[in-house]
């Protein structure tokens, strides 16, 4: 029978405190969200409203996709334990930041869709209603913002915890990227109903019934420009594209202070301001071990794992068939034994 084994030296797995004030932030944006769609799609139904029936169901997209980003939270939290997340659970929070930017493109896309049909075929706009739904998701859509944005303030400044080390670096504090995407549907929102204001003002009291499809267009490249920077920003995250980061430039300056020569390095995110790396490396010096490394990584606290594999030097020849060759002075190295933590 298989009995688990547990080492003394088992690593902590979970790299992120998570966001606790950001994800009550969001359910509260979410509920509040919610209550003014089933308000909208009533009222529109009851008072046979195109305009308050199409902002109701527009809203619920964002319902949608800001429960995404609680529910990532939600997620993130309950298995913050799993030792099948071998690096943590932070990146499904990133993953619902991800997802969430895919909504924000596809709300673009049907922006885009809907404002060319009605300038192809204009329809009557019934300026009353359509205006009172504009100031209703308006104010809505600001309180949902305000709120948010506080909880935004709390994590960048109240929340630094132990890693506000960072800004002795100058790398700087990351942003809560499924935070990031809730705030941006939010602003949308908001921006959606401003432009919506000011096209219905300019038909209602012009005569300019081609403003409001001309404006929902416009509203829709913004709205996909956001969407674009955020795609990005989640997906070097996902794809651990880290290496450009200087973080990875403090790591080998640490290691190579010596002359220690660095053989092979990775460096990924593991937390909001955490990060694992794994090191290969080549000391001609008998003295250095990796707890000499490994405590040289611990001027960096956003560091929070690290595997190090140090080889030496040997200086000489060997007769071993696994020796390889050091590229900083051609050496046989110590390969059957390698001093690895």
């Amino acid at each position: 029978m298989h009995t688990e084994t547990r080492f003394p030296c088992t690593h902590n797995r979970v790299f992120d405190t998570g966001s606790p004030a950001a994800e009550r932030g969001i359910w509260l944006v979410v509920w509040i969200t919610a209550a003014t769609m089933v308000v909208e799609i009533a009222a529109g139904w009851w008072f046979n409203s195109m305009a308050l029936l199409a902002d109701g169901w527009h809203m619920s997209s964002h319902t949608l996709a800001i429960g995404l980003s609680a529910v990532a939270y939600a997620a993130a939290r309950r298995y913050a334990g799993d030792s099948r997340f071998t690096f943590g659970t932070w990146k499904i929070e990133v993953l619902g930041g991800f997802a969430g930017a895919i909504f924000l493109l596809g709300i673009a896309v049907m922006m885009v869709v809907a404002s060319v049909e009605r300038i192809i075929s204009p329809q009557p706009i019934h300026y009353r209603e359509a205006m009172l739904v504009a100031v209703l998701g308006l104010v809505v859509n600001l309180v949902c913002a305000l709120i948010l944005g506080r909880v935004r303030r709390y994590d960048g400044d109240g929340h630094a915890h132990h890693h506000g080390h960072h800004h002795a670096h100058g790398h700087g504090k990351h942003q809560d990227l499924n935070m990031k995407s809730a705030y941006l549907h939010v602003l949308t929102d908001a921006l959606t109903s401003v432009l919506a204001i000011i096209a219905l003002a300019g038909g209602w009291l012009r005569g300019w019934d081609w403003l409001d499809p001309v404006i929902g267009i416009v509203g829709a490249i913004l709205v996909a420009i956001w969407a674009k920077g955020l795609i990005i920003e989640t997906g070097k995250v996902l794809l651990d594209r880290e290496m450009d980061h200087p973080v990875v430039r403090d790591i080998a300056d640490s290691i190579e202070a010596d002359g220690t020569h660095i053989n092979d390095l990775h460096v990924w995110r593991v937390g909001k301001n955490a990060y694992s790396c794994a090191i290969t490396a080549i000391t001609h010096d008998a003295a250095v071990t990796p707890a000499i490394i490994r405590a040289r990584l611990a001027a960096h606290e956003e560091i929070v794992h690290s595997t190090i594999e140090l080889y030496l030097c040997n200086q000489g020849h060997s007769n071993s068939a696994t020796d390889s060759t050091c590229e900083v002075c051609g050496n046989m190295l110590a390969m059957p034994a390698p001093r690895k933590t």
